[in-house]
C-alpha cells in the first residue's frame, strides 16, 4: 500500500462541512429589474437603489454611444441594446428590463427598443423610460401637460413632439435648458429645477412633467406638487414605478409624489 502524502500545515487546517448548506430566496426574492444606462449616466443607479423596496434587486449595464446628447447620437443606441441587456445577470433571468433614457427611446422608437432589449433578455418584460412616463401620465388620467427638459432645443422639440403626436398628450407649455451633456445636466440644482418647472405651469395643465433621467428632479417631486397643486411626473420616479408594477410589485413609496401614493 502506498504511503499517503503528508499533509502540509495549511491542509491540516482544512475542516469538512458537517451540515447541508441552507438556502433562502435571497435579497431579490420579489423581483429582479435590469436597467440599460447611457455611458455617462450618473444618477439612475443611485435613484433606483434609493427607491427599490425590500426584496427587489436592481441591476445595471451601460450601452455604447457618443458623449453628446442629440437625436442623431441617441439613435446609435440601437446597435448595443441587446448586447448590453444580455450582460445584466447573464446567468439568471430578469423580471423586467428597461432602457433608462427618455430621449433615447424617442430616437430609437419604443417598439424597436423593447425588441432589442428582449433579444438580450428574452425572459424579461421589456420597457423604456419614455414608455414609463406615458404610462404614469395615463395612470394619473391626465391629457394636458406642461413639460420641462434639460435638452438642447432640437431634442426638446423632438421629445415634446413625440408626447403630442405619438402619445396623444396636449402640451400647454414647454421649455428646454439647452444642455448637450450629462455632466452638465447632473449639476443643475434641485432648487433651480423647482423654480424652472413651476414657471412652466399653466392653468389648463392637469400635470407637469420633468423629462430626463440625468436631472435631480426626484428630490423635488413632493415640493413641486405642493407648490403647483397638481401631480408631477419626473423620469426616474415614473421609470421605477412602471418597472415595479410590471414586476407585480404594488408597494406605495412615500415621498415620491401622487403617482406612488395612489397608483
Amino acid at each position: 500500500m502506498l504511503d499517503q502524502p503528508e499533509k502540509t500545515p495549511l491542509q491540516q487546517r482544512k475542516r469538512e462541512v458537517q451540515t447541508p448548506v441552507r438556502f433562502d430566496a435571497g435579497r431579490n426574492a420579489r423581483a429582479k429589474i435590469g436597467f440599460v444606462l447611457l455611458p455617462n449616466d450618473q444618477l439612475v443607479e443611485e435613484d433606483m437603489v434609493r427607491m427599490a423596496p425590500p426584496g427587489v434587486g436592481v441591476y445595471f449595464s451601460r450601452a455604447r454611444m457618443p458623449h453628446e446628447i442629440s437625436t442623431a447620437t441617441l439613435a446609435q443606441l440601437t446597435g448595443s441594446l441587446a448586447e448590453t441587456a444580455g450582460r445584466i445577470l447573464p446567468d439568471d433571468s430578469l423580471d423586467v428590463v428597461c432602457l433608462a433614457c427618455t430621449s433615447g427611446t424617442v430616437a430609437v422608437g419604443e417598439i424597436r427598443v423593447c425588441d432589442e432589449l428582449n433579444r438580450g433578455a428574452p425572459n424579461a418584460r421589456a420597457t423604456s423610460l419614455m414608455g414609463s412616463v406615458t404610462r404614469a401620465l395615463e395612470a394619473l388620467q391626465v391629457r394636458r401637460i406642461a413639460v420641462g427638459t434639460p435638452y438642447a432645443h432640437e431634442l426638446t422639440d423632438t421629445v415634446v413632439g413625440y408626447l403630442q403626436d405619438e402619445a396623444g398628450f396636449e402640451i400647454t407649455a414647454y421649455a428646454g435648458l439647452g444642455l448637450d451633456y450629462d455632466r452638465d445636466m447632473v449639476r443643475v440644482t434641485p432648487d433651480y429645477l423647482l423654480e424652472f418647472a413651476a414657471s412652466l405651469d399653466t392653468p389648463e395643465a392637469e400635470a407637469l412633467l420633468i423629462s430626463c433621467s440625468a436631472l435631480r428632479s426626484l428630490e423635488i417631486v413632493e415640493a413641486l406638487e405642493e407648490k403647483i397643486g397638481k401631480p408631477v411626473v419626473v423620469s426616474n420616479q415614473a421609470m421605477m414605478w412602471n418597472c415595479l408594477r410590471l414586476a407585480g410589485i404594488e408597494d406605495p413609496l412615500p415621498g415620491y409624489g401622487a403617482l406612488f401614493r395612489y397608483f
